[in-house]
């Protein structure tokens, strides 16, 4: 009851103070790559129920029978427009996810919703856990990502080297958030989730492992295998 309500509140703030700065990124996306300036993709949420999640485009438009990698190469993607990279770096692609939030798919933190394919065909039993909570816009698993994911996912094949190297210590990082949610900790996430964004932009490349990754390794261990 009191994460949803600072879920609303907050979200309808943001929502709020943001819409100047989605406004003038959409048009900053139909200039770079003339079309739809929103994406919508679906994802996995609470118990497994699907949902749109909401985001301004920040890739070039697929060629009619075009198919594409739902896992993106980060930075080194070259489906990425240049003015995508920038509101990538900066998360601002993400900004209309608030309104995700206002429609109760999403918490502000929570562990980050993937594509269904990738839960139903990569995720164990064990990482099951990680839907018994309504995912969030922010987690530590998602800080992660943007740390490390230049490092472990390549262009040559995004997709394994997500299954093989990102998913598991993601999924397992999420865990830890589960095991320790709190308002306190749900704050901290946020911060560092600032944090990261203001250094990204300062030019930081360079990430130590984050602070839950010892207890990360424990259930990396009892995660087991895909089923």
């Amino acid at each position: 009851m009191v994460k949803r309500l600072f879920d609303l509140v907050f979200a309808i703030v943001m929502a709020t103070i943001t819409l100047p700065i989605v406004a003038l990124s959409a048009l900053g996306v139909f200039l770079s790559d003339p079309g739809p300036v929103f994406y919508t993709a679906q994802r996995s949420g609470l118990k497994g129920k699907l949902f749109p999640l909401y985001k301004l485009r920040s890739m070039r438009r697929r060629k009619p029978g075009q198919e594409g990698s739902v896992i993106s190469a980060g930075s080194k993607d070259p489906r990425v427009f240049a003015f995508g990279r920038f509101i990538r770096l900066t998360k601002i692609d993400e900004l209309p996810q608030f309104w995700n939030v206002i429609l109760g798919h999403v918490s502000v933190v929570g562990p980050r919703p993937e594509d269904p394919k990738i839960v139903e065909t990569l995720y164990t039993p064990y990482d099951m856990r990680t839907l018994d909570v309504r995912p969030g816009l922010a987690s530590p698993g998602s800080i992660y990502s943007s740390t490390h994911g230049d490092q472990l996912v390549g262009e040559e094949d995004p997709e394994r080297d997500y299954a093989e190297k990102m998913l598991p210590i993601k999924l397992s990082i999420e865990q830890v958030y589960l095991d320790r949610m709190s308002v306190g900790y749900d704050l901290q996430v946020i911060w560092r989730t600032i944090s990261l964004i203001v250094q990204s932009l300062a030019g930081r490349k360079t990430w130590p492992d984050p602070p839950e990754m010892a207890a990360a390794r424990e259930h990396l261990a009892k995660r087991g295998t895909v089923s």
